[in-house]
């Protein structure tokens, strides 16, 4: 996979996630939490006053809002930069945290806009404590049935994703392996240089055009 992934999993995890939690969450099952607030989110990217060019701003940002109520991006960069997380400062966690949450939004808002009515099905749940994962399969309009599955920790009465995993592959793992190789043949510092190029490249290719 390319940096940053063009695989299943950033094709197709934030179309799914993001229009399966939104808002403020209620208490129950993670799956209940899932699909209770899709309307939400499918409003935002139904709306023919929203798919007006000239409300792109303002659709991406509601979309972002709803990115940050869907997930524990902390425990996600956490988990992607492994081992090496325990040698970084306090200062270079923050910082590693900021630019891999604005990425990962980016790149999920990016995608969520290519939605066309794909259908979503939920095959249950487990929980074990404050640990969960949801079961769940998306039909494209070809009739292909991918699996997805969202592993969840609970942050009080909110179930909050940290991993999706799409045919057998973890964007967790997916990322994991693209910073630990840059950081084994190059350094942390430079896979931090990386990530600020990406931000400044996807701000330019995705910056609203000019009328």
């Amino acid at each position: 996979m390319t940096w940053f992934g063009r695989s299943l999993v950033l094709a197709f995890a934030p179309l799914v996630a993001l229009t399966a939690v939104a808002g403020t969450a209620v208490a129950g099952a993670p799956t209940d939490q899932l699909k209770s607030h899709i309307d939400r989110v499918l409003k935002v990217l139904e709306d023919p006053e929203m798919k007006r060019d000239g409300r792109v701003t303002e659709r991406r940002t509601a979309v972002r809002k709803i990115a940050n109520d869907i997930f524990d991006f902390g425990e996600t960069a956490r988990r992607s930069l492994g081992r090496h997380w325990a040698a970084r400062t306090p200062a270079e966690r923050e910082e590693f945290v900021t630019l891999f949450t604005d990425l990962l939004e980016r790149s999920y808002i990016s995608k969520i806009e290519l939605y066309g009515g794909e259908k979503i099905g939920y095959g249950g749940d487990r929980v074990d404590g404050d640990i969960a994962s949801v079961r769940s399969t998306l039909t494209t309009k070809q009739g292909s049935a991918i699996p997805i599955e969202y592993r969840m920790l609970r942050r009080g009465d909110k179930w909050l994703v940290y991993d999706v995993i799409i045919e057998g592959v973890s964007l967790i793992a997916n990322y994991r392996t693209q910073f630990n190789k840059i950081i084994q043949t190059q350094s942390y510092q430079e896979l931090v240089r990386k990530m600020k190029t990406k931000q400044e490249e996807f701000d330019a290719e995705h910056a609203p055009k000019k009328t």
